[in-house]
């Protein structure tokens, strides 16, 4: 991923930024689950690459501008500093710019290669998760709701914009390029779904109970911004007992796949397990 910065005309310090926030570590999730739905199709997984690389950018995007001061204001990120104390809030504005644009140019990229035509139809679902019927717009109902009571529904409605959307297309947009029928592409958007609302538990679980040395970023903080969680609303016993349900719902629902999707169904399995 590192030639992504270094095979463009990028100013020497902006470049540096963009690195900072992109390859300072992380699960690579979306990425992954991009390579292994195509993969249950096409052996071309080498030329598919530069759009995985797409996703994460644009996933990496989302969190150097949600770290700023003026949304959720963390410090730190990965177990290190977060972009903005690091290089300044504006220059890690123009970071989370410029990740989201090469994140779409990325995907466009593989039009060489693949068909145009399906090269586009992923490239759209992953754009569309990424705005403002996604994770654009779950971050805004995330924020509106700071300090409000909201019902379970309310507050799943937020994640399923938010996390939910991203992995969704991630999954779906793998399967499309690898050549997926119109059943597996529905299977890997209900995983997809079950998955996305998994990791967003684990997420506030981790909030309330995670190490921060090994998590590698504050605790607490849901807390202290009075965000709504699952944890607030149903106890963390409850919550517990909700996320092994959506594990168990996302492996399921790859049923139809067979035997080929059982690393999608251990990963769900991870999600549930994690400790970062």
């Amino acid at each position: 991923m590192g030639k992504i910065v270094k095979e463009r005309d990028i100013p020497k310090e902006l470049g540096e930024a963009i690195e900072y926030a992109l390859l300072g570590g992380g699960k690579r999730i979306r990425p992954f689950l991009f390579l292994q739905a195509f993969s249950l199709f096409c052996d071309r997984e080498k030329e598919i690459i530069p759009f995985a690389c797409g996703i994460e950018a644009i996933h990496s995007y989302s969190l150097v501008h949600d770290d700023l001061p003026v949304m959720d204001d963390d410090d730190y990120r990965r177990g290190r500093l977060t972009t903005h104390k690091v290089f300044g809030e504006a220059n890690a504005l123009l970071v989370g710019d410029a990740l989201l644009t090469l994140g779409c140019e990325l995907m466009g990229s593989v039009a060489r290669k693949f068909p145009p035509a399906l090269v586009g139809e992923a490239q759209q679902k992953v754009i569309k998760a990424s705005g403002p019927e996604g994770m654009v717009g779950g971050q805004y109902l995330d924020l509106a709701a700071e300090g409000k009571e909201l019902t379970l529904e309310e507050l799943e409605e937020i994640h399923r914009r938010k996390t939910g959307a991203l992995i969704q297309a991630a999954l779906v947009g793998g399967a499309i390029l690898g050549g997926g029928d119109s059943v597996a592409v529905k299977s890997l958007e209900l995983y997809g779904q079950e998955l996305g609302l998994l990791f967003q538990i684990t997420d506030d679980l981790l909030d309330v109970e995670g190490d921060p040395l090994i998590t590698g970023k504050s605790s607490q903080k849901d807390e202290v911004l009075e965000k709504a969680t699952y944890p607030r609303i149903l106890g963390v016993k409850a919550t517990r007992e909700k996320a092994i349900s959506h594990c168990y719902a996302a492996q399921k629902a790859l049923n139809d796949l067979g035997d080929r999707a059982n690393i999608l169904k251990n990963l769900a399995e991870y999600v549930y397990y994690r400790d970062r």
